[in-house]
């Protein structure tokens, strides 16, 4: 596994996670703080804090990865600009990670859970969201993300017998979802946060995969109105 500095400011918590080889093995630290408007403060002493622990520098790293959205447009772009800024130092490669995917991770590996719907309130009556079947700590995506009002979701055709578990803030429009998604809903999280912890550990498969690109083509996903935003190098 590489050596990889991981970073989210997309909802109303900020983390950063850095995975390091020690000890014959792959281990990520972390920190987390649920920290509303406080991400640009927050985000940088976090990093440090992590570098200082593993007793390494940004040069040590592999390649940088963010929280490429969905989620809050100003949280995307504070990570992002953030991650962009590391790796130019640094002369290394960025990874954009999703942060549904990483929410459907967190529920997997927090309360082993295997058909995740994650769910973030978009605002203005919608919700972000797409669904996985999660196994053996990997994930496959069952329904693509999307943007929309929470009276449209629906349960992907192809896994509609199966005990559903809803993660995200986007579950605290329960009430506007459809009779049918409900019934069929096991239990949800609505509390839960997508985290860069879970975000090291999906950029370490996309780095092994190859897919880590050059700094200056990060572009943050928001998906309502496939708005893109880059920041200029």
């Amino acid at each position: 596994m590489p050596t990889l500095l991981a970073l989210d400011a997309s909802t109303q918590a900020c983390s950063a996670a850095l995975m390091v080889h020690r000890e014959g093995r792959d281990e990520v630290i972390s920190r987390f703080s649920l920290a509303p408007r406080e991400h640009t403060r927050r985000l940088m002493p976090m990093v440090e804090e992590l570098l200082a622990e593993a007793g390494i520098g940004v040069s040590s790293l592999d390649a940088v990865a963010y929280g490429r959205g969905p989620g809050s447009f100003t949280g995307l772009r504070i990570a992002a600009g953030t991650a962009q800024g590391l790796a130019f130092g640094a002369d290394r490669p960025l990874l954009g990670v999703s942060t549904l995917e990483a929410l459907a991770l967190r529920a997997n590996r927090h309360h082993h859970v295997r058909h995740v719907l994650a769910a973030l309130d978009a605002r203005m009556g919608e919700i972000y969201v797409a669904a996985y079947r999660c196994h053996d700590d990997g994930l496959e995506r069952l329904l693509d993300e999307a943007v929309l009002p929470p009276e449209r979701l629906t349960l992907p055709s192809n896994a509609q017998d199966v005990d559903w578990v809803g993660v995200g803030s986007g579950w605290t429009l329960w009430d506007a979802m459809p009779v049918l998604l409900q019934d069929a809903m096991s239990q949800t999280f609505e509390d839960m946060h997508p985290a860069a912890e879970e975000m090291a550990w999906l950029a370490a498969r996309q780095f092994a995969a190859g897919e880590a690109r050059e700094a200056h083509l990060i572009q943050p996903i928001y998906l309502r109105d496939q708005v893109a935003w880059q920041k200029n190098a």
